[in-house]
């Protein structure tokens, strides 16, 4: 596991996730602007009921907000699935 990948779920549980999937897909993005300045690419699986009543871009504003300063120094690309534990 990475290091940006243990930072991502340490900062994700304060979203309290029932399930958490993180992969780094950084090395099928080699030579990308982005992964040349340092920031990764990554697919997130998060299951949380604080996701319940919100809508899609609602869940992904509170992923990037909880995830705050590294979506500026760790992450240049988040593929995000963010459900409730009915959805999943």
């Amino acid at each position: 596991m990475s290091d940006t990948v243990a930072l991502l779920q340490a900062a994700l549980q304060a979203l309290q996730p029932e399930h958490l999937e993180i992969e780094d897909d950084s090395a099928a993005h080699a030579g990308h602007a982005g992964a040349r300045s340092g920031g990764g690419h990554y697919n997130l699986l998060i299951v949380s009921s604080r996701f319940a009543g919100l809508g899609s871009v609602a869940r992904h504003r509170l992923v990037y907000a909880t995830l705050g300063d590294l979506m500026q120094t760790r992450v240049h690309a988040l593929a995000i699935r963010a459900l409730t534990p009915d959805e999943l």
